[in-house]
This record gives structure tokens, sequence and C-alpha cells, in this order.
């Protein structure tokens, strides 16, 4: 785990934030080189908090951190692979280190799976997802939370999925990731409640993320058949999901602990 620093915000605007949903607080983001990612550290900036940039990829997070800074905000980009465990210890240690504690964490780090017949999806590309959508969301709780039982107080929210609560076709390794994290949400809920940790999940319906639109490729048909199914009838933005994620993290949300919220657009509709 490496730590790239970014340039101070002037204190005269500081204050721009300080009233804002998360004022004074301290935020780590994973996955948060692009997509749903880079839309949470940003809006975690916008609404006062200081912000940890995280990604396995070094240069999308000094370019999110650096556009963070430039728009008056607190950020410092951090590079780091959240499955292999010393590294996520380093990433929490630095992050404290760096800014002298942790209030929030967006757990949101992940990838997607090819489409697989049950009987044909090979052990391989089974561990590497769950390692990268689920065994990562435990280490970094595992790491954030001993930081946060030490303060008495923090938030953490969990990018989960659709496909958390119901089966995506064709995709059991991700279907498992996802439910698996939602098992962990509530898990860690319960146990840390009354340590004054809230620990909730945001479940994004469709989002038209790099890898969203990569798929579609610019295509009006192949657009409308990826729509075709979402409730309202059109993707969903990175900030609409950053809008839940961060509320959700904010005192606003004070009693709300071990939810599972789904942002979708009237998709599912449990």
């Amino acid at each position: 785990m490496t730590q790239h620093d970014t340039p101070q915000h002037s204190p005269q605007r500081t204050s721009q934030h300080a009233g804002g949903l998360v004022g004074g607080k301290i935020a780590l983001v994973t996955g948060a080189g692009s997509g749903i990612g880079e839309a949470s550290a940003r809006l975690f900036a916008a609404e006062g908090a200081a912000v940890a940039v995280a990604d396995i990829h070094g240069d999308a997070a000094e370019r999110v951190a650096a556009l963070i800074t430039d728009n008056g905000g607190n950020a410092r980009a951090f590079t780091a692979d959240v499955t292999d465990e010393a590294q996520v210890e380093s990433l929490v240690t630095a992050v404290v280190e760096a800014f002298g504690r942790l209030d929030i964490a967006h757990n949101n780090a992940g990838i997607s799976g090819a489409p697989s017949a049950f009987t044909d999806l090979s052990l391989a590309d089974w561990q590497r997802l769950i390692d990268t959508n689920l065994t990562s969301v435990f280490l970094c709780m595992k790491h954030e939370l001993a930081v946060m039982v030490e303060q008495g107080a923090g938030a953490i929210v969990n990018s989960s999925s659709g496909a958390g609560v119901v089966a995506a076709p064709g995709l059991p390794h991700y279907t498992a990731a996802k439910h698996g994290v939602l098992g962990l949400t509530k898990c860690a809920a319960h146990e840390y409640a009354r340590r004054g940790i809230r620990v909730n999940a945001v479940l994004p319906g469709t989002t038209r993320t790099p890898m969203i639109e990569g798929f579609i490729g610019g295509n009006p048909d192949i657009e409308k058949m990826v729509t075709r199914g979402i409730g309202r009838g059109t993707l969903g933005e990175p900030d609409e999901i950053a809008q839940a994620a961060v509320w959700l993290c904010s005192d606003r949300a004070s009693f709300v602990n071990g939810e599972s919220m789904l942002v979708d657009g009237a998709t599912v509709c449990r």
C-alpha cells in the first residue's frame, strides 16, 4: 500500500464545506478511482468530510483526489489492493496517521463477473470474484471497526447490489458475494451497535458506470435492452448511489443500523 498526498485546501475554503451532512468527519472510500466510488468520494468531500481516496489503481485515486482538492475539498490518494489483508491494514493505519481518526468508511471496491452457467464456472473465477467482492469487505471492516471501537463511534456503508437480495441469472459467484456482503453488514451492525458504530449497505441498481458504459458501447439498442428491466426505465447515475451512501453515514441516519437500502429505481421492489 502506498500513499500519495495531494495539496491541502486553503483554510478560507474549508468553511464552505463545514456545514455539510458529514462536516468535520474523516471518510475512507475504496474503489474510489471511478464510477460509484468516485461519486461517493466527491460527495463526501462536498458535504464537508476530509476524504481518503483509495483504489488499486494509484493514478485513478490521484485523479479523483486532485478533483476534490481543486474544488476546495480535502483529499489524499491511497493505493491498495483490498483483497490483501496486509495492504488493508496498512491503508487504514495510513489514513489514521494522515487524518488523525476514521469516522466513515464506504467499502465499495468490487468487480463484475463474466456470465457463466453454474456448472461451467471455474473455481478460479469463483475465487477471484469472492475475494474482490466479499472477502475485501470483511478485511476492510475488520480493520475499520478496530479503529472505530477505540474511538467509540463510526459509520460504515458497504456496497452490495440488487443481486444481494435476488438472483442475478448466470452470475452465481456475483450473487453469492453480494448476498454475503449483506450478511456481513447485518452481523457487524448487531455486534457493534452498542459501541456507537453503525453499519449499513447500499444496493445499487444498474448504474451508468464505466463498466456499464463499456458494455453498452454507445449503442442505443443495447442501452434499451439494459434499461428494459429497470423500474424507472433509465440507468441510475453514480451520484444517486452516492447520495444514499453519504446520508447513511450522516447523523441524520443515526437510528439506521443494519439496513440494506435498495437504490435501484423501483427495480427489485422486494
